[in-house]
């Protein structure tokens, strides 16, 4: 399974191909078929804290991901997508 092959330390839902949360998250594309790529930040409450749309199927930047995070954790944020210098 995909996240599996992950190993994050949290949860990741996917209902495919029942797509039942995916209708209710209003995450389908037009056809009702296939999901768009969202991200939901939940919070151990259950509450949406965040929600980001990919723009496509490649790599989405963890970026704002972690600086919201770190937000509610009520940790700094600096530096949260801010580019590494390269080592030459």
């Amino acid at each position: 399974m995909f996240a599996d092959s992950l190993q994050l330390p949290y949860p990741l839902l996917s209902d495919y191909p029942d797509l039942e949360i995916m209708r209710r998250y209003g995450v389908l594309t037009f056809s009702g078929r296939y999901p768009h790529r969202f991200f939901f930040l939940v919070d151990q409450r259950g509450i949406i804290r965040g929600r980001w749309h990919g723009e496509d199927a490649g790599v989405f930047a963890n970026e704002p991901l972690l600086k919201a995070v770190q937000e509610i954790a009520g940790e700094p944020a600096e530096g949260a997508g801010a580019k590494k210098a390269s080592a030459k």
